[in-house]
């Protein structure tokens, strides 16, 4: 499977992609986070799903940017121009991965700022080819496994998000997922694109964070042992009165 995460913020982009491939019974790792060659700016693409629809598709982008009298210089073109190449491959190759009983699943996150953008864009891309784009109130999507990494961005991530916080914010929504699954694991690989300065990704591995992961745990059992509990006072008194009412019987 995949966890792939990227949040958009007034201060700037950050993505996080896992490495973990799975074909049947084997294990590998390959880079599901690609900046993307021969554009006038700085753009990047996660996906999740078949990596063979991956591969074709972004061979395709490639190409065609290569080719191209005129390349993309806004990230929304850009974007149609891989949801082409997205459709082309899906009417090439659906019916005979249907018939090997495997589903046309590509899902792609793409974002970044080219030379007639105004600001940075951030991009979800379905299947089928089309899109939505982030907003103020929703500055962040996951692909892969979703539902894990989700409640540490509800609760805490806003549009005001700082990069630091962006940063450690996708790790541990990747910890969460990590933690949860056997699918989904180190490397990681970070892209960074700072409103003011320029886009950087570097890749980590399981010994670099284990401070940070120690640091979440020591901190979550700080936090369990400092909530309130005095609503648990009626709970409490119906347990130890049903544990009286059971000796008495005895």
């Amino acid at each position: 499977m995949t966890f792939c995460v990227a949040v958009k913020t007034k201060h700037g982009i950050v993505a996080l992609a896992d490495t973990q491939v799975t074909s049947g019974s084997e294990r590998k790792n390959k880079i599901k986070l690609t900046l993307i060659d021969g554009v006038p700016g700085s753009a990047f693409i996660m996906t999740s799903g078949l990596r063979s629809v991956r591969d074709k598709t972004l061979t395709y982008l490639s190409e065609e940017i290569t080719s191209a009298n005129e390349t993309p210089t806004k990230m929304y073109r850009l974007v149609d121009l891989f949801c082409d190449k997205l459709r082309l491959v899906r009417e090439k190759d659906e019916d005979s991965l249907r018939k090997g009983k495997l589903q046309f699943n590509l899902h792609a996150i793409m974002g970044g700022k080219l030379k007639d953008d105004d600001d940075m864009r951030l991009f979800y891309i379905y299947p089928e080819g089309n899109w939505i784009e982030s907003t103020t109130d929703s500055s962040y999507f996951v692909s892969g496994r979703t539902s894990y990494g989700r409640p540490i961005l509800d609760r805490l991530l806003t549009y005001e998000t700082n990069v630091d916080t962006s940063i450690l914010l996708t790790y541990l929504a990747f910890d969460a997922t990590r933690a949860s699954v056997n699918d989904v694991d180190f490397p990681i690989d970070v892209f960074v694109y700072p409103d003011e300065g320029q886009c950087t990704t570097h890749r980590f591995e399981s010994h670099d964070l284990r401070t940070v992961r120690q640091s979440w745990s020591d901190a979550l059992a700080e936090a369990i042992e400092t909530l309130p509990k005095d609503w648990l006072t009626p709970l409490i008194e119906k347990v130890q009165k049903s544990s009286k009412l059971k000796e008495n019987a005895q």
